[in-house]
């Protein structure tokens, strides 16, 4: 059971840093409180997870084969890189951490499915442009129809609010089905967990790291990068949430991170692009760069470490 500390912590990292993607757009427009946003999302990621996590882990254990002692090192290069980001403030794409980290083990292993590779790379490569691209359309949409309703602005705000509350809901619901996989999948690989095991297990870690320290990434994305009023908050979250789930359904896990910043650039876009900060978008991007690099060299440098053999000099 200690060996499971790894992916507690890699679970914690994801939830501390993609609550960003669930609840940050609400809590920086001030329509939810923070607390209120972080339980509610906590508990439905977890509900997504067990419900709807399986085909992603089937996806990410069947990327090369592992030991259980592989399996550790590379939830610890990933969290370790997830942190790090974290820590930056960037909204970092945590699958691409898990990934480069099992890339890594492949490598020293000389065994990968390049195959399941190549579709989870093409997944990350639409995962921004489908959410900017569903955001502007679900944007067109929604005004049209929100500017023929007749209502004052005290039943505007009820409207947004509870409007924000369901759509929270469900991109943590999302977020739970499609990221658990990231968290624990390699310890279904190495034959240590049941998928119903590892969705729990991961399910609960990644809502814990939202209760506890997911502030900075918040401030990040729903502040610097875009101003966001209410309305284009609700639209960016539900425009994040279809994006993941579609991905879900496919059985790959992507980035959040990556479809709730296409969604924020989408809006940005229909709203003029001189709202969307180009530096803070600039540092986004260097960060998903640089972030399967990273783990991928983590990982190979943990496993080549666990397997030095001390030569005592005589």
């Amino acid at each position: 059971m200690f060996s499971l500390l790894s992916g507690i912590f890699l679970g914690w990292s994801l939830g501390a840093n993609d609550a960003s993607n669930v609840i940050g757009s609400a809590v920086s427009s001030r329509m939810l409180k923070f607390r209120t946003a972080a339980g509610l999302a906590a508990v439905c990621v977890l509900i997504g997870a067990l419900l709807e996590g399986r085909a992603g882990i089937e996806t990410l254990k069947g990327l090369t084969s592992l030991t259980l002692q592989q399996a550790v090192i590379s939830s610890i290069a990933a969290a370790a890189t997830v942190t790090i980001m974290t820590v930056l403030g960037f909204p970092v794409a945590t699958s691409q951490a898990v990934v480069g980290a099992i890339l890594g083990i492949g490598l020293m292993n000389r065994q990968l499915n390049l195959g399941g590779l190549g579709k989870v790379v093409v997944c990350w490569l639409g995962t921004p442009i489908g959410g900017a691209v569903l955001a502007i359309f679900i944007y067109m949409l929604f005004r049209a129809v929100y500017n023929h309703l007749k209502i004052d602005l005290f039943q505007a705000d009820v409207l947004i609010r509870t409007a924000l509350i369901i759509a929270g809901s469900y991109a943590a619901y999302t977020l739970g089905a499609n990221n658990v996989a990231n968290v624990t999948a390699v310890f279904v690989a190495a034959g240590q967990l049941s998928v119903f095991a590892a969705a729990l297990l991961g399910g609960a870690s990644i809502g814990l790291g939202i209760l506890t320290y997911s502030k900075p990434v918040i401030t990040t994305v729903g502040s610097k990068l875009v101003q966001l009023d209410p309305f284009s908050a609700l639209i960016v979250v539900i425009a994040e949430a279809i994006t993941i789930h579609v991905y879900t359904f496919i059985g790959v896990p992507v980035s959040s991170s990556q479809a709730l910043v296409g969604a924020i650039f989408g809006i940005g876009l229909v709203k003029g692009i001189k709202t969307v900060s180009r530096k803070t978008l600039k540092n986004i991007l260097i960060a998903w760069f640089l972030t399967p690099i990273v783990a991928t060299f983590i990982a190979i440098a943990l496993e080549f470490a666990v397997h030095l053999e001390y030569v005592p000099y005589y």
